[in-house]
């Protein structure tokens, strides 16, 4: 990180980019076997990364997520931050994370300033995802690509830090039960593995507050 001054729009954000700034990276595992003894993971994992986007709002940050097209192969439908697959020229999981990130959602990375990352986070469809946390300085352009994401929208991240936002549910996935994190939002609703990184973000900005 850069020992520049940070001229930010809210008090809230600059303690996030000066907790991030002190933190070693994190080494830990999480995933959706967390709470589900049992449930079968893809025996091959590809490696992947997304971006989790803070907007620094005069109000206060909010957090960019995407619901994702019903078409797609894996996650269709769901929310999700903006991300994907490692290519093979990405040099590391920050350049998979930028560029999906422009490529899924047309905004640029001369908004971005990354600050840190999260721990890795296991998929059962066989994903080892890196979330890369990022400040996004606005005004931006966003062009959606209509091949994958059906929409884009801001929740503030004081939702998300709010314990009361945050459930633990349960369906019932090849004979047994599955319990997953959701937050539920107006008519959206965050789960699975989004709202999993949502709760080691909540985990870890739990420090400043």
């Amino acid at each position: 990180m850069s020992d520049t001054v940070l001229v930010t729009a809210s008090p809230l954000m600059r303690a996030i980019h000066d907790l991030f700034r002190r933190m070693e990276p994190p080494a830990g595992r999480r995933g959706d076997l967390d709470g589900n003894p049992g449930l079968e993971i893809a025996p091959t994992l590809r490696d992947a990364a997304v971006l989790v986007p803070l907007i620094d709002r005069e109000g206060g940050p909010t957090l960019l997520l995407t619901q994702r097209t019903a078409h797609l192969a894996a996650h269709a439908g769901q929310v999700s931050f903006p991300g994907g697959g490692v290519e093979p020229h990405d040099d590391d999981a920050i350049a998979t994370a930028l560029r999906e990130t422009e490529e899924e959602i047309g905004l640029s990375r001369q908004h971005i300033d990354v600050l840190g990352r999260l721990d890795t986070y296991i998929t059962r469809t066989g994903f080892r995802v890196v979330p890369v946390v990022a400040r996004v300085r606005p005004p931006f352009t966003l062009i959606p690509d209509p091949n994958e994401v059906d929409a884009v929208f801001e929740v503030p991240l004081s939702f998300i830090l709010n314990p009361a936002s945050r459930v633990r549910e349960a369906r019932e996935f090849m004979g047994a039960q599955r319990y997953f994190w959701a937050f539920p939002f107006g008519d959206r609703y965050i789960w699975g593995a989004t709202a999993g990184m949502l709760v080691n973000l909540c985990d870890v900005l739990g420090e400043i507050e």
